[in-house]
């Protein structure tokens, strides 16, 4: 089947770009192509790419996240919250990378940073060595092991856990992804006579650890490797002979696809997406499915977040402890 001439940009142009921030511009583009690269880039950028976190932490003569160290101003909680703000850029050759142990002895100083982690390794290299993690007397000696892992997306806490896991290692949730924001913008622009074709700008934000040309490369790779199992023709038909299509109305319709859509399109906070995210609630069909009080039971999910969620739902008007039985959800 021959394809149809479409117009489409001779070459992306990076309009500006540092190792944390790049914009990038796509035209011409077909009228509506420029929602369809825009939401596919954004989406596989901010859940599909690799990065390295700390997955579990260890601290000598620690046996649970809830205890206190004497001398140490920050309890174990919060230690883990700030260490879970280090990202980390691994130096060797990635492909042979699973996991790592950096072991540390932090004595004789009043500020634990990410500097100090940096300065007990030579495979990683620590893009945020500012971040503070914890404050402690000069006679305090910490003793700890973090556990580096390689993963995609954001991992909760409890798929970090193992039957065999030694007493005292504390699993962590682990935000893996390198890339912190993308935002696109669609406008028009000229071809010729017509002025409906389109201008796609996708700006990415990373953590440093990799170079925003190099994501959106590495993105559409990924989209390019899922459909070319379509254009290989590995497509089987189900025989659906005697199959009657359901006459929906276009409320049900509306609902089906307003409900289908994932947390991660919508302007969430990250505290907010991330308690949601951990609680295995993914889409607003799931969300809605839970009353406040349910919520305000997950990890770190408080009244500010809660009332971030009412007002998203008042917007898409949606509402709590909806009965989505008769919009059928299961089926396409």
């Amino acid at each position: 089947m021959q394809l149809l001439n479409f117009h489409k940009p001779d070459k992306i142009i990076l309009q500006k770009a540092n190792d944390f921030d790049g914009q990038f511009e796509f035209k011409p583009l077909e009228p509506g192509f420029g929602q369809t690269i825009g939401n596919s880039l954004r989406r596989v950028l901010l859940s599909s790419l690799e990065g390295c976190a700390i997955s579990a932490v260890r601290i000598a003569g620690v046996e649970h996240e809830f205890s206190t160290i004497k001398g140490v101003v920050e309890d174990v909680v919060d230690i883990v919250l700030n260490l879970k703000q280090v990202r980390f850029k691994y130096l060797l050759d990635a492909e042979d990378f699973e996991e790592e142990i950096i072991y540390l002895t932090i004595s004789g100083k009043e500020v634990f940073t990410g500097a100090d982690i940096q300065g007990n390794t030579n495979v990683f290299e620590v893009m945020n060595p500012e971040v503070e993690i914890c404050h402690m007397d000069t006679s305090v000696s910490l003793e700890m092991e973090l556990t580096i892992s390689k993963g995609r997306g954001y991992v909760p806490a409890e798929e970090h856990k193992s039957k065999d896991m030694p007493i005292g290692v504390i699993p962590v949730d682990a935000i893996y992804t390198p890339i912190k924001n993308v935002a696109y913008k669609i406008s028009n622009t000229r071809v010729g006579q017509r002025t409906d074709y389109e201008k796609l700008d996708i700006n990415v934000v990373t953590d440093g650890t990799v170079h925003p040309e190099e994501a959106i490369k590495e993105a559409s790779r990924i989209l390019i490797q899922h459909l070319m199992l379509i254009t290989d023709e590995n497509i089987t038909f189900d025989d659906v002979a005697g199959r009657q299509d359901d006459i929906v109305d276009e409320h049900v319709l509306h609902m089906r696809k307003l409900l289908k859509t994932a947390l991660e399109d919508l302007d969430l906070s990250v505290r907010a997406y991330n308690c949601l995210k951990a609680a295995k609630i993914n889409t607003l069909g799931e969300l809605v499915q839970y009353e406040p009080h349910e919520l305000l039971k997950f990890r770190n999910f408080g009244r500010k977040s809660l009332v971030e969620i009412e007002e998203l739902l008042q917007d898409k008007n949606l509402e709590f402890g909806m009965d989505l039985g008769k919009y059928r959800l299961e089926e396409n």
